[in-house]
């Protein structure tokens, strides 16, 4: 088995010990080491799953959250079997390294956890987050503020906004949104997994931002919403594209998935008009080699990454997401996740039959 070498993994590593004997318990092949890394935005979700799986499959999964970044990075090293994303692949990445596949896990959102004594409850929109976030908006209780939060007592104190350190697909999603919503914003920072954040404070990885948050008053930060719920830290509730006060739950992510998703399921689902649609929602993903034969992977280690990802896309698996405060896959995009794995191949001969 070749060694795992994930050189800048210094966040925790999630490892899935299962007794492994020399067989699966369907004795239909030898039990894996698989090896993944990447976002830390679906990692509550993979830690439940990876141990599920190695409980059904005896395989074992380790996976180091270190940014989608870092995960694409060592994907396109081969020095993994998976990478984590919640950013899928530009054409640009995806010409500088051999064909991949791209499988949607779970969806999320990405909320606006703050810190503010004695306010439960707080309003935001699009344009009022890009001007924190670009340093525009200064101070708690602006005007606009405080005309979005009527009846709320904001403080006039300075604001501290928390951003990612870290190459984060989870940047890319709220940059990708206040794209969408601020011209300003669009022309002076655009959408990526690292951005030039002219102020406040940084972190690494989403439990980083939590925990900046968590422990700094008058903050705001970007992160998603399980490390919120586990921090106990309260996040806002966003104006949508309808002109709705949206608070990010199950119903309220899947809504925004409810329109086209293109055959590769590369799509963003950022500010959509869906009624009831939470505007900072997306999918993840798992980034697979469409060709699995690399880095002197035997057929047995590519047919175990084919069993994990098709136990992700079960009804078993994405029962698991509402538990963790995700929300599950829509049926298209199961159905499409399936025909691509169709494609993945083990020296030109499909997996899959």
């Amino acid at each position: 088995m070749r060694k795992l070498f994930l050189s800048v993994m210094t966040l925790a590593i999630a490892f899935v010990m299962v007794a492994c004997s020399g067989s699966t318990k369907n004795g239909s092949r030898n039990a894996q080491e698989l090896s993944g890394s990447g976002a830390t935005f679906p990692l509550p979700f993979y830690n439940v799953v990876f141990e599920q799986f190695g409980q059904t499959n005896g395989d074992l999964v380790a996976y180091g959250g270190i940014g989608s970044g870092g995960g694409v990075r060592n994907l396109r090293d081969k020095i993994v079997d998976f990478a984590g994303s919640d950013a899928f692949l530009s054409e640009k990445e995806m010409a500088e390294m051999a064909p991949v596949v791209h499988i949607p896990t779970c969806m999320g959102a990405v909320v606006l956890a703050y810190n503010l004594d004695g306010v439960n409850e707080l309003n935001l929109s699009g344009e009022i987050i890009a001007d924190i976030f670009a340093g525009n908006i200064k101070m708690w209780n602006d005007e606009r503020l405080v005309a979005l939060n009527p009846g709320i007592e904001l403080p006039a104190e300075a604001i501290i906004p928390v951003y990612r350190s870290d190459g984060s697909g989870t940047t890319y999603v709220f940059t990708d949104y206040l794209t969408k919503v601020n011209p300003m914003w669009k022309e002076k920072f655009g959408t990526g997994k690292s951005v030039n954040f002219p102020a406040g404070q940084a972190a690494k990885g989403n439990p980083g931002v939590a925990g900046v948050v968590k422990q700094t008053k008058n903050s705001i930060g970007y992160v998603g919403s399980e490390y919120a719920f586990a921090q106990k830290i309260a996040y806002a509730k966003i104006l949508n594209q309808r002109g709705e006060i949206v608070e990010p739950t199950a119903a309220s992510i899947s809504a925004a998935a409810s329109g086209e998703i293109p055959a590769d399921t590369r799509c963003s689902i950022t500010n959509s008009d869906a009624t009831g649609a939470y505007p900072i929602s997306t999918f993840t993903w798992m980034i697979i080699y469409k060709e699995q034969n690399y880095s002197d992977r035997s057929k047995e280690q590519a047919v175990a990454t084919l069993d994990l990802l098709n136990y992700i896309l079960s009804d078993d698996a994405q029962k698991i997401t509402s538990e963790v405060h995700y929300a599950p896959l829509p049926e298209k995009a199961k159905e499409l996740s399936m025909k691509n794995l169709k494609t993945v191949t083990y020296n030109g001969v499909s997996i899959l039959q």
